[in-house]
C-alpha cells in the first residue's frame, strides 16, 4: 500500500497547493447558505426594496431552487431541513409556500412557531430572538411574541458584561443593541421604569454600535448578524443611519453571482494556518514560506480590539476587518509560524505576544474559551476541549523559544489546562468540540472531531516531554478505534455516513500509536477516496455561531493531506 499512499499524498498535496491564491495564501470557499440568503434579502427589503430589487429577486430565486425535497431548507445545500432556516426562508418568501408551511407544521408538532423556535435554543437568546424578530418584520408573528433584550446594558463598561450574565453570547453585542431597540420600538415594555431606562439608553448604545462596526460594515464578517442588525434598525425608521448604510454596503458587496450569500465572507487565516500545518515539510518553496510568514505576521492584532476589547497579540479567522481575535486561530497561527522557519526577532516578538494572549484568556477552570475570559453562562462562551488542546499544542511548541518570564507562566498554565481536559472527558473516552458538529447526531455533537483534536494536543505534550494524561489519552484512542465504521471510515454520528474530514482527523490522531490496524484501514479508506476523486466533497460539519452549519471547500483537502503525510512519514 505504500506506493498508493505516496501517490495519493502527491495528488492531495498538489491539489492543496493549487488552491493558493495570487497573494500567496489560501482563501477557501464557504458554502452558500439559505439562512444567510433569507436574512440578507429581508434586510435589503427593509431598507429599500425597490433599490435592491435585483439582489432580492436573485436571492428569492436561489432559495426556491435550493428548497429541499421535503419542503424545508437546511443551512447548506447538503444539509437536512431545520426549523430555524426553514422559518426564515418561509417568511422571506412571503409565508405562502405551501410545502414550507406543511414542513413547519410537522416540525413544530403541537407547539406554535414561536414556542418551537424558543425550544430549539433554550436559555440562549442569541439566535432565537433574531429569528423571531425576522418573522415579526415579515408579518408572520406579532411583535409581542419576541422576547425583549436589555440593550440598555450595553451602555455599561464592557468589564461588567461577563458578570451581568447577558442572555446572548459575548460576540452578539451588535444584535443585543439593534434588535433590543427594534423590540422596544414595536413592543415597548409595559413596565414604565423599563421603558424609561431603555429610552434613555437608546442614543448611547446606537453610538456604541457605530463605533464597533468594522469599516466594511460586516459585523464578524457574518451575513446573518449584519442582516439582523440592518433589518432591526430599518424597522424602526432609521434607514439612513450610518450603521445601516455600512451594513447595506457589506451585504450588497458580499452577494454571490448565483443570488446567494455565504454564512461568513471567508476563513482565510484559519484555512491558511491549517494548510501550512498539514503540508509536507518540502511542499512549500522558500519564497512561498517567506510570503506566508509575512502575511501571517501581518494578521496579528497589535492593539486592543474595539469590539471585544481583546488584548493585543491574537489572530482572527479572517484577514478582513470584521474578524475578532480568538483562541483557535491564535494557536493555529503560532504553530504555522514555527512550521515556516527560523524564530528571528520579529517572529519571537509575535510568538511571545500570541502566547501571552492565550494565557490571558485561560478560564478559572483551566480551559480555554473562544473570545473572552470569564463569560461562562452560555455554550459558545465556555471553555472548550478542542480550543484547550489546540492551545496546549501551541504552548508546548513555543516553550523553548519563550522568555523566562513567559515560559514560567506557560509551565503553570499547562497543568491547569490538562486538568480541564481530564475532567471534561466523557465516560466513553471522548471529548466534544465547540466549533464542529454532525447534523446526523441527535444532539448535533461530533465526538470524533473533538476527540481527534484533543489527542493531537496530548500527543504534542508527550513529544515535548511534558505531562500528558496518558490514561485519558489511551481512553480517547480506544474511543476512536471502537467507533470506526466497517468500511474503515469515521462519522461523528453513530448512524451517519463517514466523511473525509472526520476520517482524516481520526487517522492523524491514531497514526503512530499502537492502533496500527485501525490506522491502516482508515488510510486505505482515504486513499480510495483520493483515487476516485470523491475526497474533494466537503461535509457540513462546521458548526458556526448559534447552531448554524457550514462546509468549507478546503477542509477535506487540508485534513487528507495532514493524515496521509503523517501516515507516510511512519513508513520511512
Amino acid at each position: 500500500m505504500i506506493d498508493r499512499l505516496r501517490a495519493a499524498l502527491r495528488t492531495a498535496t498538489q491539489a492543496l497547493l493549487a488552491e493558493m491564491n495570487a497573494a500567496g495564501h489560501w482563501t477557501g470557499e464557504l458554502s452558500s447558505s439559505a439562512l444567510s440568503t433569507a436574512t440578507a434579502i429581508v434586510a435589503l427589503g427593509a431598507v429599500d426594496r425597490e433599490k435592491h430589487a435585483g439582489l432580492i429577486h436573485g436571492g428569492e430565486r436561489w432559495l426556491r431552487e435550493h428548497q429541499n425535497a421535503d419542503g424545508g431548507w437546511g443551512d447548506t445545500t447538503r444539509s437536512k431541513s431545520n426549523i430555524s432556516t426553514t422559518a426564515l426562508c418561509w417568511a422571506a418568501l412571503g409565508g405562502e409556500d405551501a410545502r414550507a408551511t406543511a414542513w413547519l407544521a410537522r416540525a413544530r408538532g403541537g407547539d406554535d412557531l414561536t414556542a418551537a423556535v424558543v425550544a430549539r435554543y433554550g436559555k440562549d437568546r442569541t439566535f432565537s430572538v433574531p429569528i423571531l424578530m425576522h418573522l415579526a418584520i415579515c408579518g408572520r408573528i406579532d411583535w409581542r411574541e419576541v422576547m425583549a433584550l436589555p440593550f440598555e446594558l450595553a451602555a455599561l463598561p464592557h468589564q461588567l458584561f461577563g458578570a451581568l450574565q447577558l442572555p446572548v453570547v459575548s460576540y452578539a453585542l451588535p444584535a443585543l443593541i439593534a434588535i433590543g431597540q427594534a423590540i422596544h420600538h414595536h413592543a415597548p415594555s409595559r413596565n414604565p421604569l423599563a421603558r424609561l431606562f431603555r429610552a434613555a439608553g437608546k442614543s448611547h448604545t446606537l453610538d456604541k454600535l457605530a463605533r464597533i462596526q468594522p469599516d466594511n460594515g460586516g459585523f464578524l464578517e457574518a451575513t446573518p448578524l449584519t442582516s439582523f442588525v440592518t433589518m432591526a434598525l430599518a424597522s424602526t425608521g432609521l434607514r439612513d443611519h450610518r450603521v445601516i448604510r455600512k451594513g447595506v454596503t457589506f451585504l450588497t458587496s458580499s452577494a454571490r453571482p448565483d443570488g446567494s450569500w455565504p454564512i461568513d465572507t471567508n476563513l482565510a487565516t484559519w484555512v491558511t494556518t491549517l494548510a501550512i500545518k498539514a503540508s509536507p515539510a518540502d511542499a512549500l518553496k522558500p519564497e512561498q514560506k517567506l510570503t506566508l510568514r509575512e502575511w501571517l505576521l501581518g494578521q496579528q492584532y497589535r492593539v486592543e480590539h474595539p469590539y471585544t476589547h481583546a488584548a493585543p497579540g491574537g489572530w482572527a479567522w479572517t484577514d478582513l476587518p470584521g474578524g475578532v481575535p480568538d483562541a483557535d486561530d491564535t494557536p493555529g497561527a503560532l504553530l504555522a509560524l514555527l512550521r515556516l522557519g527560523l524564530v528571528d526577532t520579529e517572529m519571537h516578538r509575535a510568538g511571545e505576544a500570541g502566547v501571552r494572549w492565550l494565557l490571558g484568556v485561560q478560564n478559572r477552570d483551566g480551559g480555554i474559551p473562544t473570545f473572552c475570559r470569564g463569560w461562562g453562562a452560555l455554550p459558545f462562551d465556555r471553555s472548550a476541549p478542542d480550543l484547550t488542546a489546540h492551545t496546549l499544542r501551541a504552548w508546548s511548541a513555543w516553550l523553548p523559544h519563550l522568555s523566562e518570564r513567559t515560559k514560567a507562566r506557560v509551565e503553570r498554565a499547562i497543568p491547569r489546562a490538562l486538568h480541564f481536559l481530564e475532567t471534561s472527558q466523557r465516560t466513553d473516552g471522548s471529548w466534544l468540540p465547540l466549533w464542529f458538529g454532525n447534523e446526523h447526531s441527535l444532539d448535533d455533537e461530533n465526538p470524533i472531531h473533538g476527540t481527534a483534536h484533543v489527542l493531537a494536543g496530548l500527543h504534542a505534550l508527550d513529544e515535548a516531554g511534558l505531562p500528558h494524561a496518558a490514561s485519558a489519552q489511551a481512553r480517547g484512542e480506544a474511543f476512536l478505534v471502537s467507533h470506526q465504521l466497517p468500511d474503515g471510515g469515521w462519522s461523528g454520528a453513530a448512524d451517519g455516513p463517514a466523511s473525509v474530514e472526520e476520517t482524516a482527523l481520526a487517522v492523524e490522531a491514531l497514526a503512530g500509536t499502537r492502533h496500527v490496524a485501525a490506522t491502516d484501514r482508515g488510510v486505505a479508506w482515504l486513499i480510495e477516496r483520493v483515487e476516485s476523486g470523491a475526497w474533494r466533497e466537503p461535509a457540513p460539519i462546521g458548526f458556526y455561531f448559534a447552531k448554524l452549519w457550514y462546509h468549507e471547500r478546503l477542509y477535506p483537502l487540508i485534513w487528507t493531506v495532514g493524515a496521509l503525510e503523517k501516515a507516510a512519514a511512519l513508513q520511512q
